[in-house]
């Protein structure tokens, strides 16, 4: 593109090239890394701001760096020719390390990140031949629609023989690799965000083995000099915070910038003193007050809680663990209705099955119901989490009410089976020596905001009695009960007629509906507004400050831009009226964001549905 724009400039005999293009603003630097795609994809506004990269402003220093250049070119490809790239031996060295083998000498499962589709696909032609005929690599890049990366995520999480995801930052945010504790940033960003980003991908809330991350830094040059003193720092931080320096990493260098002082160390850095002053500039940025201020100031949770606090806090929580259902049921009923369902699963340890195939019904209904992401097959599962973790095995999937498969498996077997629940059973309570009927209601409230999210959802089993009086039961009042034995069933007959003759006048689901409504959803639905509203003002706190930021900094540009018209300088790539354009979206989008959130937080309870319901015989009617 250079030697085009000198071709032009040569055709209409032109000196300068002031007028008619801008040089490269390292203002500009860490936007563009943010904005540029890395994977090769180049929009026109990517070629004109690399066009506009160059710091020539005449032909004769055009005609220099473009022999610059040449040069440079020339002798890269004379060390692709040699075949010793010294950053390749490095890492292949690193593989053959025993921190990333696994005890049968096999790789540990492994992210490996870099910069530019090209460098990923030299490095997927590199690691083919040294990966055993059982080990299998997957590629993540910008060019892969969503579910070509879904699957390749999928597969480096349950697939035993999948040991290596190759990827670009397209694999750096969003997605969750826990699975892995390794990783590989073979080329470095120079915007610190990345780096924080790309961590978060193993280091993550769930992930049980110590993360390890390796950064492969060619020292001896200025910017790597200067890259390699960040990461003693970073390293030595992460020690002391126990990890979280990577929380903040991004904002670290708000003020100033990373990228200007690689640049800076680019063109200066061969002199020792200004060498120390940059690092003397990083050791200030990256100190552990500071570090300690930005991680009080970002955090989310910054509410104090005192010891009035915390007392109801844990008796809750003593009373859920009393009432919670235990892992053997939840166990027993899965696999039951798993199988049921079509589904294929074995136990392979004590307490941990594989699940070989996930029928088909089930990965509909839950992306039809939007239950979240849920794979074809599972290496290893476990319904209690004492039996995650299994020496020389790969972690087991925790199935529990919330996970996918779970959730899926109960929506699609209660869809086939609502007419069977709703049409309800008999039990007995051996403790009621009564001879009043009881009625008992499996009912469900939700909370939703005003686009129809679902923020919450509670069951309540109340119970109507015959007299017409209602009472909450808890949260399993059916373990208390027992299902009625054939000669209790016998006398079913006489039950119905009682129920019958009994409740011609009262209708029996109304009054369980009411009760619901009257004392239970008010209560609920206040415990999420509080805790929403909180979680949504700091969250418009956070985007107004983000956003704020880009405003100013666009709106700024745009001024500065227009005088600079006004005194006859043009710029190619960047013109005032954009920067007000740019600053324009920022505000509509912005005010799109405040708008988003104020629906959010008009919350509100749906109308309760009846899902079941019982009838409760008590002991002394049947001994009757």
């Amino acid at each position: 593109r250079l030697e085009k724009r000198l071709e032009i400039a040569l055709s209409d005999k032109r000196k300068t090239l002031l007028s008619q293009e801008d040089h490269y603003d390292d203002e500009d630097r860490d936007r563009w890394e943010e904005t540029f795609t890395t994977d090769g994809q180049e929009s026109k506004d990517d070629i004109e701001l690399i066009d506009g990269a160059s710091n020539a402003r005449t032909v004769a220093e055009l005609e220099l760096e473009i022999s610059g250049l040449t040069k440079l070119e020339h002798q890269a490809l004379q060390v692709v020719k040699i075949g010793n790239d010294h950053k390749w031996n490095q890492l292949k060295h690193l593989l053959s390390t025993p921190a990333l083998k696994t005890p049968h000498r096999g790789l540990n499962k492994l992210v490996i990140f870099t910069e530019y589709r090209d460098t990923l696909a030299y490095l997927k032609d590199h690691l083919a031949p040294l990966l055993s005929q059982k080990e299998r690599m997957v590629i993540i890049h910008g060019g892969l629609d969503h579910e070509a990366r879904h699957k390749a995520q999928e597969d480096f999480r349950n697939d035993p023989e999948t040991r290596i995801l190759l990827a670009t930052d397209a694999a750096g945010e969003g997605i969750n690799l826990q699975q892995a504790h390794l990783m590989i940033n073979y080329d470095l960003p120079w915007n610190p965000n990345r780096l924080e980003q790309r961590f978060g991908r193993i280091h993550r809330i769930g992930q049980t083995q110590v993360c390890h991350l390796w950064n492969l830094v060619a020292g001896e040059t200025r910017e790597g000099a200067v890259y390699q003193r960040l990461l003693e720092k970073l390293k030595t931080e992460h020690q002391a915070l126990d990890g979280q320096v990577f929380d903040v990493l991004g904002k670290l260098f708000l003020e100033t910038p990373l990228s200007d002082l690689l640049i800076e160390a680019v063109r200066y850095g061969d002199q020792p003193a200004k060498r120390q002053q940059l690092f003397a500039k990083l050791d200030n940025l990256t100190d552990q007050q500071h570090i300690r201020s930005l991680l009080e100031r970002q955090s989310l949770l910054t509410d104090s809680m005192n010891v009035s606090d915390i007392i109801p806090i844990r008796d809750k929580m003593e009373r859920a663990s009393i009432n919670r259902l235990e892992p053997s049921y939840i166990q027993e009923f899965f696999i039951r209705a798993f199988q049921e369902l079509k589904g294929t699963i074995r136990e392979q340890e004590t307490g941990r099955y594989v699940i070989y195939h996930v029928p088909a019904d089930i990965l509909d209904y839950a992306k039809v119901h939007g239950l979240g992401k849920i794979s074809k097959k599972y290496l290893r599962v476990c319904f209690d989490k004492r039996f995650m973790q299994h020496k020389n095995k790969i972690p087991a999937v925790f199935l529990c009410p919330g996970h996918p498969l779970l959730d899926a498996t109960v929506g699609l077997l209660l869809s086939r089976q609502r007419d069977t629940l709703k049409g309800g059973g008999i039990f007995v309570d051996e403790r009621d020596m009564g001879r009043q009927l009881r009625v008992l209601f499996y009912i469900e409230g939700a909370i939703r905001d005003a686009h129809r999210h679902e923020l919450s959802r509670e069951v309540h089993f109340v119970e109507v009695i015959e007299d017409g009086t209602v009472r909450p039961v808890g949260s399993a009042p059916y373990l208390d009960y027992r299902a009625a034995t054939e000669d209790e069933l016998k006398q079913k007959h006489i039950a119905e007629i009682l129920l019958q003759s009994r409740t011609n006048s009262m209708d029996w689901e109304q009054i369980a509906s009411d009760y619901v409504i009257r004392h239970l959803i008010p209560p609920h639905l206040e415990r999420v507004r509080e805790r929403r509203l909180k979680l949504l003002n700091k969250t418009e706190k956070a985007v107004q400050e983000r956003l704020g930021q880009e405003i100013d900094y666009w709106n700024e540009k745009s001024i500065l831009q227009k005088k600079a018209e006004e005194m006859g300088v043009q710029n190619a790539r960047l013109n005032s009226q954009k920067a007000r354009d740019t600053t324009t979206e920022l505000q509509e989008r912005l005010q799109e964001r405040k708008k988003q959130i104020a629906y959010q937080r008009q919350i509100s309870a749906t109308p309760p549905l009846v899902v079941g319901g019982a009838l409760i015989l008590p002991l002394g009617l049947l001994l009757d």
